[in-house]
């Protein structure tokens, strides 16, 4: 009974997740402005987890810069993108893998709400996408970014590619690290029906570029990772890698 029920509630949580895209897609085809459209996509992903009861805990608002600065946040699942869109201020342009141009309905919907796309696999495409993001943040705009790129199967947190931080760096921005819980219970790679469980998104103190212990990219990306490695319950792979070694 218990298993069955869950399949229903992961049927409906989909459904609702469509009703949330079609409504989206008609804010991207109609309205006009960034700004409104980012509003708009925002209250569209945060109906999915309202609709569907999940219960969804924000901490730390109060770390958010009033300003312009970039986020990043360990990724675990499909619906990572999702919960940040759906409780960040509308103003954070996310940063997308470049796979997303592949498909046509989501590339317009994604481009038309601010966000950017980045290429892991063709090098001089990457380099480019990697400028037009660093131009972006000089220009003072506010980045979601998954700095470790993807998401797999076995939990922890892994490298965090170095291009958030750079971005961070060269615009001057503060970094504020966000740890993102209970999402690859949710729905973990290879699963098709998503469970009910409880959310949380911690968002931690933010990093400063310009205080000289955080100059380097390096050292700031290594430094977002440990903050969320500490509120995570989570393994650290880079460790484990290093064990293993």
């Amino acid at each position: 009974v218990t298993r069955s029920l869950g399949a229903v509630w992961g049927i409906f949580a989909w459904l609702c997740f469509v009703v949330a895209v079609v409504f989206a897609m008609l804010v991207a085809l109609l309205v006009p402005g960034v700004h409104r459209r980012q509003h708009l996509a925002a209250v569209a992903c945060k109906a999915v987890f309202v609709l569907s009861g999940v219960g969804v805990t924000v901490n730390g608002r109060q770390h958010l810069p009033d300003g312009h600065c970039i986020v990043v946040a360990n990724h675990a699942s499909y619906v990572d993108g999702l919960l940040l869109k759906a409780y960040l201020p509308g103003r954070f342009n996310f940063v997308i893998k470049g796979e997303m141009r592949d498909f046509g309905p989501a590339h317009f919907l994604l481009r038309r709400s601010g966000a950017k796309f980045v290429e892991r696999k063709e090098m001089t495409a990457s380099s480019r996408d990697a400028r037009k993001i660093i131009r972006a943040a000089s220009d003072g705009e506010s980045l979601g970014i998954f700095p470790e790129g993807t998401f797999q199967e076995e939990p922890g947190i892994g490298r965090f590619r170095p291009g958030a931080f750079v971005a961070a760096v060269r615009g001057e921005l503060p970094v504020v690290p966000i740890a993102i819980g209970g999402t690859r219970d949710m729905l973990p790679a290879g699963r098709l029906l998503p469970r009910r469980t409880r959310l949380t998104v911690d968002i931690l103190p933010a990093i400063l570029p310009y205080d000289p212990e955080f100059a380097h990219s390096r050292t700031l990306a290594e430094a977002a990772r440990q903050r969320i490695l500490t509120v995570l319950d989570e393994p650290d792979l880079l460790a484990s890698d290093e064990k293993s070694a």
